[in-house]
């Protein structure tokens, strides 16, 4: 397969993540499915954005390069007068790390999220009942939070999708920046190699 083309795959996957990631983060903003009053009582790391600017927006860029790489002229490296394809996939390399940051962010944030616990009302105010991610292991713990109703599974449902899916995408823009590195140096058809020969994606 020539990189455009992997790298058009790798776009193709990452947009639905992206959409995923910022719905999740939405959703999160609603403790249990309700409307807090206060927005204090929404649990810290949910306004950090990890969802939806990390693994979101900042998803969304690297996602449109890679899916058009493909698009650009081919096989600049075969004695052809245009070499912009070598060129773009160069510029997909600094775009997949633009991703990573991204990802490895909404990651971080998850992973602290889950560790804390969230934010709930223990029958007396609003704090954090748990530590060290101790309530993970012991549901007999979730009694501490009286309200929101469901708020414990809620924010560990949504935190581990997007843990899960933005360790997706940080393996997905690692792979393309292996594979922009690849389309840099041979050039994008592996029909073309980096030697000689015509041909076409």
């Amino acid at each position: 397969m020539c990189s455009g083309g992997c790298a058009k795959c790798l776009g193709i996957t990452l947009i639905p993540l992206a959409v995923l990631c910022t719905l999740a983060n939405i959703l999160l903003f609603f403790p249990g499915g309700e409307v807090m009053s206060n927005n204090e009582h929404i649990t810290d790391e949910v306004w950090y954005f990890g969802g939806m600017l990390g693994s979101g927006v900042l998803m969304i860029f690297p996602a449109l390069v890679f899916l058009g790489l493909k698009n650009n002229d081919c096989c600049g490296c075969c004695g052809n007068e245009s070499c912009g394809k070598r060129f773009a996939m160069f510029t997909s390399i600094i775009f997949a790390a633009v991703g990573l940051l991204g990802a490895g962010y909404c990651f971080v944030v998850s992973a602290v999220a889950l560790n804390r616990g969230p934010k709930c009302n223990n029958g007396i105010n609003w704090n954090y009942p748990f530590e060290n991610g101790n309530y993970l292991s012991n549901d007999t713990m979730w009694a501490l939070c009286k309200s929101p109703e469901h708020i414990i599974p809620w924010n560990l449902t949504l935190f581990s999708l997007l843990l899960i899916m933005s360790g997706i995408q940080v393996v997905l823009c690692a792979i393309q920046v292996v594979n922009g590195l690849i389309g840099t140096i041979c050039g994008d058809c592996t029909c073309c190699g980096c030697c000689g020969g015509n041909g076409a994606i």
